[in-house]
């Protein structure tokens, strides 16, 4: 990073009214406790760095952090983050207890497991808040393109999420990052010809040829550093005829060549200094001064390069331009980089900083050296206990190269492979298993390896590949460890079912039968071997037995009878066969206590995939309020972590809104997204979400084909059951009751299994629609009693609404609008246009119009405003609320403020009571009957 002086600034300022009016408009809401981010980028030298200066100035009574990202440690997790950590040290302490613990890891002053980066990303968050509620902070990162992964991430997380803080937080960058995309962004362009020119005018010697100038000016296209540098080291003869003027070559390569220019007239010792501070990440004075003496380099060295201007030698070293780390590093040889190196190795604390001490000595090697090769496997471990993935692969790479016994070299190179995996360099990951298997591996370790290839291929495109890579690993497992043989085939199921329809090779089917025929574990069978059994056993068509081995599998999992890892791991699972078999309340218990186990530990990476099957638990129970919030929590979670989920329940929510033009948007997008990955259970949901809409607008033409096509992958388990249900009653509406009878014999052989209230009573609605006279009214009012005692307030409603439009068609107009009436009612409390749409139409039709409904104060408030409430009101305190949303306590704070008013009320014990009368979970319209 480069630290301009006093007079550089505002010649590096000139035309840059816009630039500064952005950055002060950011500072001014911070000052008011309006916070927010600001993407600050462009090209080498176009004044980045001048503009975080600017704004440090121009911050007045603020706290200023900084931090700067270094190409030389993007390898190294949380590099950049622990500036900022250490920087606010005197707040850590007042975190939640998981975020402080995160941060003490991450930074090494405690011991642990690899922190979850969303739970890092709100510790971070956290920080901020705590720090800006003191005073307001400025908190700049420059060079934010070459921080590293896990930094970035963090960071980010926190930036987006600053609304009513007392924070702004400033990037610089070249280029706008995967990490960055989405903030604020404010582009800095070259200068105009008039300021260009003034600059210009500010360091050459004398008046030069117009023609000269006209040149300069436009070949830099205003470049503040560029017009600054390219004269310099050009006789005024050169500059005065234009002849010494670089060539056309990129600009960011020309402003470096102006860099070596002047390097090229610096001594050998003066240019091997500043090859040490370029080969030196930390820009520790002390090591620099200590490897310079190993060198032998002298005081006058030291003098030289100062004079020069190119490095500060202050309480850190600073370059003046991240170009010249690059010129400097870039015309050095290797022999005399490999010197610098290994110069650094040896002034470097072993104690202190063992993982930067191996990571010279292995840029000091040229020659394979097991010493090395195994002091960077030590230092990957260390690096993977803290979360960073990437730098344990980076490590563990290098100790692969360094590696002369083939053996050796492959268990690293799997390793590594294992590591770029987690840090999503997926490419990578394959490369390096490609390095593996060139290797001698025992069987484990080739197992290992298509248990790898298997997980890459699933990351990229969601299982088209994975399936096959994952069967032949536990094919390969079963002969030497049949416990991870039987997880390895579960794995592979889950990867086939999600392949679904658009899998290669390994079917789900396939899958099953081999999983059924491989041999057991010893002793009492775990939970997760259960869920094996059950699924495979369903999806070979033993439906009955499949179900009740499910049910026993759920039984622990609903327990405390798994440990922490295996419920973090299956549990999810466990959730979703729940919903198959129409076990609401397990489903229900499943996913909420796996989201409580994550929150709890810290393992928030896990998040996305529970709470999307969490939002459908909500949907069903017809808290589409709820649904939706659990759907930006998804987001939220994915935002933070490398793993990209796909929109299965946003798909949801905005089927059942009933929103058509919004809804169809996202039905296009996601079914564009699940052909391009090859994941088949995608473009199911999408069919089924379009089944539910359609269904819901009465356009039941278009349900009917999108419930034919979602219900064509015969091993479909999750989606088919409801698939199921669209279909029938958009059959019975178009009059192909000839279609419908045999997809309710399919269904009952699922609900009969199960035999809870919810599948029994989803086979009563679905064979009613298909009989007459009493015998459809006794389904009817079977269906309707099933479900009253349950919380399925979604089913109970839709139930309602059939019974109703029956009603109505047989000429019982009265008994037809209480049905229509209720659902009416239910439909409007739930947020479900269409359906409540469709509900007024049919009441109309009785002769009886549809009355708006009268909405209390509790139902003035938006999603996130009634979450916080009912948090609030259970005693939570605005940490926990602001750790379980996603936010900062300063916005759980914000928003309670909003709430009170809303409600009328002036305590949290006011608003408990008000939010325990208006929970409408249990209203007595979800009860008549």
């Amino acid at each position: 990073m480069r630290v301009a002086t006093s007079q550089e600034v505002p010649e590096l300022l000139l035309g840059r009214r816009r630039e500064c009016d952005a950055l002060d408009a950011l500072l001014a809401g911070a000052a008011r406790g309006d916070g927010g981010a600001l993407v600050v980028h462009g090209e080498p030298g176009i004044g980045k760095t001048a503009l975080l200066e600017y704004a440090i100035s121009s911050a007045g009574e603020f706290q200023v952090f900084r931090t700067v990202g270094n190409e030389a440690e993007m390898e190294l997790p949380y590099a950049a983050l622990l500036q900022l950590s250490r920087a606010g040290a005197g707040a850590v302490e007042q975190l939640p207890g998981p975020q402080r613990d995160a941060l003490a890891v991450v930074d090494g002053r405690r011991e642990g497991g690899a922190p979850d980066r969303l739970l890092v990303g709100l510790a971070v968050l956290s920080l901020l808040s705590e720090l800006g509620s003191r005073r307001p902070l400025l908190c700049v990162v420059d060079d934010a393109q070459w921080l590293d992964t896990s930094s970035a991430q963090a960071i980010a997380f926190a930036a987006r999420r600053l609304a009513n803080e007392r924070v702004a937080v400033i990037f610089g960058a070249r280029t706008l990052t995967e990490a960055v995309q989405g903030l604020p962004e404010l582009t800095v362009f070259g200068l105009g010809d008039k300021d260009a020119r003034a600059l210009l005018a500010t360091v050459l010697p004398d008046r030069l040829d117009d023609r000269v100038v006209d040149r300069l000016v436009a070949e830099t296209h205003g470049n503040p550093l560029a017009l600054l540098e390219f004269p310099r080291g050009l006789t005024p003869p050169q500059l005065a005829g234009g002849f010494g003027l670089p060539v056309s070559v990129p600009l960011a390569g020309r402003i470096e060549e102006s860099f070596r220019r002047r390097l090229a007239k610096l001594g050998p010792g003066p240019r091997r200094l500043l090859l040490v501070a370029a080969a030196d990440p930390t820009g520790d004075p002390q090591i620099l001064w200590r490897a310079s003496e190993r060198l032998g380099i002298s005081q006058e060295a030291a003098e030289a390069v100062e004079a020069e201007g190119l490095v500060d030698f202050g309480e850190r070293v600073v370059f003046r331009h991240p170009l010249v780390r690059s010129a400097v590093y870039g015309t050095a040889s290797p022999k005399d980089r490999r010197e610098v190196h290994l110069a650094l190795a040896e002034a470097t604390d072993s104690v202190v900083d063992p993982d930067r001490r191996a990571w010279h000595r292995a840029l000091a090697t040229l020659r394979p050296n097991e010493d090395v090769a195994e002091e960077l496997e030590i230092s990957a471990g260390r690096a993977q206990a803290r979360g960073g993935f990437a730098a344990a692969a980076a490590f563990l790479e290098r100790s692969a190269a360094l590696t002369i016994d083939p053996a050796r070299r492959a268990r690293r190179a799997l390793s590594a492979a294992g590591a770029k995996r987690l840090a999503g360099a997926l490419g990578s990951a394959l490369g390096l298993a490609a390095m593996a298997q060139r290797g001698p591996l025992d069987d484990i370790q080739r197992a290992q390896l298509d248990v790898l290839r298997g997980q890459v291929a699933f990351a990229m495109n969601r299982g088209s590949d994975a399936a096959p890579l994952m069967l032949k690993a536990a094919t390969r497992l079963e002969r030497v460890d049949v416990k991870r043989a039987r997880e390895t085939y579960l794995d592979a199921l889950t990867a086939a079912l999600f392949a679904g329809r658009l899998a290669v090779d390994a079917s789900a089917a396939e899958v099953a039968r081999a999983a059924l025929a491989a041999p057991h574990v010893d002793g009492p069978a775990p939970a997760s071997d259960l869920l094996l059994e059950g699924l495979a056993l369903l999806i070979t068509g033993e439906l009955e037995a499949g179900t009740s081995v499910l049910k026993q599998a759920m039984s622990p999992f609903c327990s405390d009878a798994v440990g922490v890892e295996e419920r973090l791991q299956w549990s999810w699972l466990a959730g979703r066969a729940a919903g198959y078999v129409w076990d609401y309340d397990s489903w229900d218990v499943l996913t909420s206590r796996q989201v409580e186990v994550a929150r709890d530990l810290g393992a928030l990476t896990v998040l996305p995939l529970t709470l999307s099957t969490r939002a459908g638990v909500r949907l069903f129970a017809g808290d589409l309020a709820e649904a939706a919030l659990l759907v930006d929590e998804v987001q939220a979670a994915t935002d933070a972590s490398d793993n990209k989920h796909p929109a299965y329940a946003a798909l949801a929510v905005a089927a059942f809104r009933g929103r058509e033009v919004e809804a169809l948007e996202l039905i296009e997008a996601s079914t564009k997204d699940s052909l391009a990955r090859g994941e088949g259970m995608a473009l199911t949901v999408t069919l089924w979400a379009t089944a539910a809409l359609r269904n819901g607008l009465g356009q039941y033409e278009g349900a009917l084909a999108a419930a034919r096509e979602a219900l064509e992958d015969p091993n479909e388990l999750w989606y088919s059951g409801w698939a199921t249900v669209e279909l029938v009653e958009a059959a019975s509406r178009t009059g192909n009751e000839v279609e419908a009878g045999p997809a309710v014999e399919r269904l009952a052989q699922s609900t009969d299994a199960s035999g809870t209230n919810w599948g029994l009573a989803v086979q009563s609605r679905c064979r009613a629609m298909l009989s007459h006279g009493e015998a459809a009214e006794a389904l009817y009012r079977e269906a309707i009693e099933r479900l009253l005692p349950t919380t399925l307030r979604l089913d109970l409603a839709r139930t309602r609404l059939l019974y109703g439009e029956w009603l109505r068609r047989e000429q019982r107009k009265r008994d037809a609008r209480e049905q229509l009436r209720t659902a009416h009612e239910l439909f409007s409390d739930f947020g479900m246009e269409g359906f409540a749409r469709r509900a007024a139409a049919e009441l109309r039709a009785t002769g009886e119009k549809a009355r708006k409904r009268m909405v209390e104060a509790q139902y003035d408030l938006t999603p996130q405003e009634a979450r916080i409430s009912e948090l609030a009101a259970q005693g939570a305190t605005n940490q926990d609320i602001a750790a379980q949303m996603f936010i900062s306590p300063a916005t759980v704070e914000y928003h309670l403020h909003k709430v009170f008013r809303k409600l009328g009320v002036r305590s949290r014990t006011e608003l408990a009571r008000r939010v325990l009368q208006s929970t409408p979970a249990s209203t007595e319209s979800s009860k008549r009957g």
